[in-house]
């Protein structure tokens, strides 16, 4: 909630429990640089609207807008960076949508890319489940994401895939130039067309009797390899 005050999405308004004690001070701070105050309310309006576990505090907001794909091609080049985004094959799940948005924001990724279909968008479960990093990462919806791979390849922007059987681990591929990173669905992994468009097919080496990780694990294990891999020169 306070990184949604702070990332400048337009609020209408914020409900506040009566009961709530926690960061309180920082919301009313964060919320009078909007000249807006939070409206008190008892614990029955909350439990009336949210599923268990809320925090005693939610706002109403205006829907998050996307990016469009162009957009988010010039951002490494607004930043002066190499390019890094993440292409999102089929994540259903909000929450496991959430947990990479904040693995992006915290790995320094220009962009996310999902397909307007059999993909989870971002609601409020997906916000939640991002701490707050949704409202800084730049996300584009695209109809096909096939097309999303060509115009990246056509910006010089090596495609890769990951898979339980990929042709190398992730320490032992060159992940030091532009590069958009294939995250397949939870169940599927990436389906065979969006594979065939790939560069390059990644994987990580797996010790265990378990052959697969959650996605966010594994998309921030790749994430921050590819960090190590472009600082560890500097």
């Amino acid at each position: 909630m306070l990184e949604t005050l702070r990332g400048g999405r337009k609020i209408s308004a914020v409900y506040l429990s009566s009961s709530r004690r926690e960061k309180v001070a920082e919301v009313k701070e964060a919320l009078a640089k909007r000249g807006m105050q939070a409206k008190k309310v008892d614990e029955s309006f909350f439990e009336e609207r949210f599923v268990k576990g809320h925090q005693g505090i939610a706002a109403r907001v205006v829907s998050r807008e996307y990016a469009g794909l162009e957009d988010l091609l010039r951002i490494p080049g607004q930043k002066g960076q190499m390019p890094l985004f993440l292409l999102l094959d089929g994540i259903e799940d909000p929450r496991n949508l959430g947990s990479i948005l904040r693995v992006a924001d915290a790995g320094g990724v220009h962009g996310v890319v999902i397909p307007s279909h059999r993909s989870a968008v971002v609601t409020a479960e997906a916000v939640k489940a991002s701490a707050g990093a949704s409202e800084y990462v730049q996300i584009s919806m695209v109809p096909n994401i096939k097309h999303a791979m060509r115009a990246m390849k056509d910006s010089g922007i090596a495609i890769v895939g990951t898979e339980a059987d990929g042709e190398a681990t992730a320490w032992e591929t060159n992940l030091t130039g532009p590069v958009a990173l294939v995250i397949g669905s939870e169940a599927e992994g990436m389906r065979r067309t969006v594979k065939e468009h790939c560069d390059r097919i990644i994987r990580l080496p797996m010790q265990g009797r378990l052959n697969s990780l959650n996605v966010s694990v594994a998309t921030g294990i790749i994430i921050f390899e590819i960090m190590r891999q472009r600082t560890s020169n500097l």
